[in-house]
């Protein structure tokens, strides 16, 4: 008989396999009396796979145990928009009706499945004002790409686009919106921002002519302001939905004047997302982009029996089937629960909280733009670099010695030692001032104390990492020679 693992034993040095005990188990599988499905060519199969062997208790304290490691709720980045996934979604999704309908399935036989998904794609043509839905993109990245890949058919097809072959990008944009122009193969042409951080009028103006194929905006930002300049220059305006927390029920992307959006589901839509599950990133475009829309798409015939259907000039498929249904389905559950009236609270909690935290901070921190903001503030770790040598770095690994997830650091690239903070609507009022708390505490103890910064985290069972060496020689997989690592 083994020694049990003792209590509050460190995961990092103890993983699973290390656990493992020869011969238990923690669930027992009746044997399948059914036919057996033959296996592949044994030349394809492993000799061994060598997998951890629990009982159900440990099994269950292991994951306890791993799971108080972690900094938040279902939210495992700390990239922004990460908000609370509510079980309800888990709990609909679940349903055998959903859960287990096969993706190769006759419609006929999945009606229940396709019209979810089709009202969910109505419910988002009419938050966007964009009645062209495609639910196929599997993330934000990949609707985006859908997107810009339509307005290059649709120029194609206006015989336009060996001349229009430039893309407009603020300087503020996400990362992914000048690499999507790239991969798209458009060339990227840098739009600065203006002295209030919004995008240059003056600068958008100048730049637009006959090799303009589109503009990419990140609303909140200057809104309809260039949509009458980029469509009376032939151009189209694509829209990053990635915010649409801040304005979601309040202020349409179709009525601002946007030809195409992607939406990020788990920003807005709080469904899981890294760690917590697949992504989805519906895309949403104007009727004269409709027909260039990435397959399939959902559709109720005159017979009333609902499909996946090809638009006629699609761009084709992102991947496979009809995209991440249990995600989507996740997303219609908190469309439905909410309604129009609570989305639209979902967005005026969500600027309050970011502004409640702008003013709890205030003058602890640089504000580099300093006003009213929508549902996230960038504040700036320079002058704690500047006077006393630390870095936003050093701040966000601090963070978690106060047990809070690290925020968004060094994004955007405008703002030096940037921290770009979004609470979202769905954290209470306490927990907002223990943030703040807790960052005016460390700008306190970056002047009385910084090496203490330098060495932060201090209460994580694992410290600072070489995130270079981790990113460049990465291992993927549990490997035997280093389990004693730490």
């Amino acid at each position: 008989m083994s020694a049990p693992a003792p209590v509050g034993d460190d995961f990092g040095a103890r993983l699973s396999f290390d656990r493992g005990v020869p011969g238990r188990r923690a669930v027992d599988v009746p044997r399948w009396d059914g036919e057996v499905t033959p296996l592949p060519d044994t030349g394809l199969l492993r000799d061994s796979v060598r997998l951890p062997e629990l009982s159900q208790g440990e099994l269950v304290r292991y994951y306890t145990e791993l799971s108080a490691r972690n900094y938040g709720i279902d939210s495992p980045l700390g990239s922004c928009t990460m908000k609370y996934n509510p079980k309800v979604g888990d709990l609909v999704a679940s349903l055998p009706g959903l859960a287990e309908a096969h993706p190769l399935a006759p419609a006929t036989e999945v009606q229940g499945t396709l019209r979810t998904l089709g009202e969910l794609s109505r419910g988002l043509g009419e938050i966007t004002g964009l009645g062209g839905v495609s639910l196929a993109p599997a993330a934000g990245a990949q609707g985006e790409l859908a997107g810009v890949l339509m307005i290059a058919r649709a120029l194609e097809d206006r015989g336009e686009l060996a001349q229009r072959r430039r893309i407009l990008v603020p300087d503020s944009a996400h990362g992914t919106n000048p690499a999507t122009a790239a991969m798209a193969g458009f060339t990227v042409t840098q739009i600065p921002t203006a002295a209030d951080g919004s995008m240059d009028r003056a600068v958008i103006e100048s730049e637009l002519d006959g090799s303009v194929a589109a503009v990419m905006v990140t609303v909140p930002n200057t809104l309809g302001l260039v949509a009458g300049l980029i469509h009376d220059a032939g151009a189209y305006l694509y829209g990053d939905g990635a915010n649409l927390n801040a304005i979601m029920g309040r202020v349409r992307y179709g009525d601002l004047g946007f030809d195409v959006v992607h939406l990020n589901l788990h920003k807005s839509f709080s469904t899981p997302h890294g760690g917590g599950g697949p992504g989805a990133g519906p895309v949403c475009c104007s009727e004269e982009l409709a027909p260039y829309l990435p397959t399939p798409v959902v559709t109720e015939g005159d017979d009333g029996v609902v499909r996946l259907t090809e638009p006629e000039r699609s761009i084709g498929r992102m991947q496979q089937f009809g995209g991440n249904v249990g995600v989507l389905v996740r997303a219609y559950a908190y469309m439905r629960a909410l309604g129009l009236d609570g989305l639209r609270a979902v967005s005026g909690q969500a600027v309050l909280n970011a502004n409640y935290l702008r003013v709890l901070m205030y003058g602890h921190y640089d504000l580099p733009y300093d006003r009213p903001v929508l549902h996230e503030v960038v504040f700036s770790g320079s002058r704690q670099r500047r006077t006393y040598g630390v870095p936003t770095y050093d701040i966000a690994k601090r963070l978690i010695d106060h047990g809070f997830h690290p925020p968004t650091v060094y994004f955007p690239l405008i703002v030096e030692e940037a921290l770009m903070i979004e609470p979202t609507e769905t954290e209470p009022p306490e927990a907002i001032e223990a943030l703040a708390a807790a960052m005016i505490a460390i700008a306190a103890e970056a002047e009385a104390d910084p090496e203490t910064l330098h060495r932060a985290p201090l209460s994580a069972p694992i410290g600072r990492l070489d995130e270079a060496t981790a990113a460049r020689r990465p291992v993927l997989r549990w490997q035997e020679d280093l389990a004693d690592c730490s």
